[in-house]
């Protein structure tokens, strides 16, 4: 079964728009495990402008499902807050500083030495590690030399050339790179502009997919739709 696990990066972004503790990001973790999501994400970035570091040791507290942390780990503050949260999964992201959201996947063979070090680092401390990828067999081969548990495919290309309605070409790489990993042993993730509407068709043509990260989509679908009906529509997409 594919585990679904919903990003509340951008409720916390609703809240800090207005200050205050509206809405409260720590009540929405503990709703969304309620509402059937296997797990819940958040990616804490160095200049908190949505999920707070405090939030994160907050969110750990409470947490009855599965917590990955997303992040730079070449950001020391987000190494120690991993170390000490231990969550169930790290996923590390090549972010820049101040960068809008994750846009490209680890250049696995240029950064396989520093990767190693990061990856065992978070390894000794008993976390499950993933790497963000694009979905090229070489940086998934690069990644398998890194000793990461999984790696996340990067599927912005695929929600892009999918609503193009290019369906056949907007899976091809990410199978190849899917299957790839499967050779390896490398258990697989993936995430970014997933929704609804491409979810479906992911999940057919990648049946051993471990898990998918959505935060942006399944809260703007929420608005409409309701956080708790939401949750099991996307829920559904993956059966």
């Amino acid at each position: 079964m594919t585990k679904l696990s919903v990003n509340i990066n951008k409720i916390a972004t609703l809240r800090n728009s207005r200050g205050g503790n509206n809405p409260d990001v720590v009540k929405v973790a503990m709703d969304v495990q309620q509402f059937g999501a296997d797990g819940v994400t958040v990616h804490p970035r160095p200049d908190e402008r949505h999920i707070r570091y405090s939030d994160v040791r907050e969110i750990r507290k409470i947490i009855v499902t599965e917590f990955n942390i997303e992040g730079n780990c070449n950001e020391q503050r987000f190494v120690d807050l991993v170390l000490e949260v231990k969550p169930d999964q790290v996923t590390l992201v090549p972010d820049t500083l101040g960068q809008l959201t994750s846009d490209h996947g680890w250049d696995t063979i240029r950064n396989k030495d520093y990767l190693k070090e990061m990856i065992g680092l978070f390894k000794s401390a008993g976390i499950r590690v993933s790497i963000f990828v694009d979905p090229d067999e070489k940086m998934v081969e690069g990644a398998a030399e890194t000793g990461t548990d999984r790696i996340e495919l990067y599927t912005e290309s695929y929600a892009r050339e999918f609503a193009a309605s290019n369906q056949d070409g907007s899976i091809k790489t990410y199978m190849a790179a899917a299957k790839k990993a499967r050779e390896l042993g490398l258990g697989l993730n993936a995430g970014h502009d997933l929704d609804l509407q491409n979810l479906k068709y992911f999940k057919e043509n990648i049946p051993w997919l471990d898990e998918v990260s959505i935060g942006h989509a399944l809260v703007s679908d929420a608005i409409y739709l309701g956080l708790e009906n939401t949750v099991q529509l996307y829920k559904r997409q993956l059966m």
